[in-house]
């Protein structure tokens, strides 16, 4: 294995070089168009690359330098950002692998490498592509899982908005199908806030809900019990007839809550009550 440490010590002086040359070679072997902004964002990675390689040759096999999954990460989380399919990313890898197989192999003659050493190292290439191709989808696939949440979240905020219309009146307009998910961010987000903007009867309005079951009428339930004991007058109003229906066939007991026609009905009563 003492021919692995010349080559070694090669790779790590040349690395900027050796990458240039190789990730022109691996973008000629793509049959589809590189940014010049990405084909310069690589070269400065596989010049990374080469130096965690040369440092890695010497090592127990298996094993591989932290910094190569801290940097794979990066690139992940780099690629997410920039709003690029991971399919893109995926892709690459194949032609990527074959490229480096070929310039182990040619290398590895020239610093007269036997075929056992030649194998080992491309081996360890291929381990060091594979784990970093695991890293950077992990890391794309949080990033992206994270923005989703984010954007879930702005949703159900805007999707459940309190608005005054009347002193000591407020309106929480129900948009779109109401499941367990969104009752519960009803329930700890949203009534919380009701009861700080000195609202004393709120509407809640159904004109915009598609379906209804047990389970969110349970928490409607849950909220009418909640704003009552702050002392704050709930009523339903905007329930269409094919929604009474489905109230009627799950077997939903509405009859402890005030229901209205429509919004207007429900503040006149609670004005001149």
């Amino acid at each position: 294995m003492n021919s692995i440490i010349p080559m070694a010590n090669y790779l790590l002086e040349n690395s900027g070089t050796l990458s240039s040359n190789i990730v022109d070679e691996i973008i000629g072997s793509f049959h589809f168009d590189v940014p010049e902004e990405e084909i310069k964002q690589a070269k400065l990675m596989y010049d990374e690359f080469f130096v965690f390689l040369a440092q890695s040759l010497d090592c127990q096999e298996g094993s591989v330098p932290d910094a190569l999954l801290s940097w794979s990460k990066a690139n992940g989380e780099a690629a997410a950002r920039s709003q690029l399919n991971i399919s893109k990313i995926i892709i690459r890898y194949p032609d990527t692998r074959m490229v480096f197989s070929d310039f182990v192999t040619r290398v590895g003659i020239e610093f007269g490498l036997n075929t056992r050493e030649v194998v080992m190292v491309i081996k360890r290439v291929n381990q060091m592509l594979d784990l970093s191709m695991n890293e950077t989808v992990f890391a794309f696939e949080r990033y992206k899982d994270s923005v989703i949440q984010e954007a879930q979240k702005e949703i159900k905020e805007l999707s459940t908005p309190i608005v005054p219309i009347q002193d000591g009146i407020a309106i929480l307009p129900l948009i779109g199908t109401i499941d367990s998910n969104r009752s519960d961010h009803l329930l700890n987000r949203v009534v919380p806030k009701i009861s700080p903007l000195g609202v004393k009867y709120l509407i809640l309005d159904f004109s915009g809900i598609v379906t209804i079951d047990t389970e969110v009428a349970r928490h409607i339930f849950t909220v009418h019990s909640v704003l009552a004991l702050l002392g704050i007058d709930i009523a339903v109003t905007g329930i269409r007839p094919e929604l009474a229906s489905r109230i009627v066939n799950a077997g939903i007991d509405f009859t402890s809550i005030k229901v209205y026609g429509n919004v207007k009905q429900a503040i006149e009563n609670m004005t001149f009550h």
